[in-house]
């Protein structure tokens, strides 16, 4: 598939909604279960998106579109979620991240953005140069990763509880 933004918004404009609809009103059990040690939970992987979305995808849009001195983009905190995890709801991290979502969608429909828009560029430190495209187009595939590994997590808790039947579950035999 090639990159549109309509597309790209077609998951981007989703994601708040599937979490929700995924995680709203389970058990703490579910919810702050991981994969053993060193893996997030269900709870940790939203307080990332939020995290994501407060310090990366819209922030880095800008520097990309409209930052004239400073074309480097900063890598983000990989831990810093697990504060936000702790501090908060499950319920207010997913109206939270509904929020930014929807804040940051409404911001980068307002560029207006074309085709010259899509090949600007910036500096990432571990990839070198990234352009609009890429970036959004990460954006999607980066909340899809994260469902992917929400679904995963989910699952992993209930893996010895399947028995005989996990060879049937192709998600059971990658975890």
């Amino acid at each position: 598939m090639t990159f549109t933004l309509s597309k790209s918004l077609e998951i981007l404009e989703r994601t708040p909604r599937v979490l929700s609809n995924l995680l709203s009103g389970l058990s703490e059990e579910w919810i702050n279960g991981n994969e053993g040690q060193n893996t997030w939970s269900a709870k940790q992987a939203v307080a990332h998106l939020i995290v994501c979305e407060e310090t990366n995808w819209l922030p880095r849009v800008k520097i990309i579109l409209f930052d004239n001195t400073n074309k480097t983009l900063e890598p983000i905190s990989m831990t810093s979620h697990f504060d936000v995890a702790v501090h908060h709801t499950l319920d207010s991290l997913l109206h939270d991240f509904e929020t930014l979502r929807k804040n940051g969608i409404e911001a980068l429909k307002s560029y207006h953005l074309n085709d010259l828009d899509f090949i600007k560029s910036a500096f990432h430190p571990e990839i070198q140069e990234v352009n609009l495209k890429q970036l959004i187009s990460t954006w999607a595939i980066h909340d899809l990763t994260h469902i992917n590994q929400i679904s995963r997590v989910l699952a992993k808790q209930y893996k010895n509880e399947v028995g005989p039947f996990k060879k049937y579950l192709k998600l059971l035999q990658c975890i």
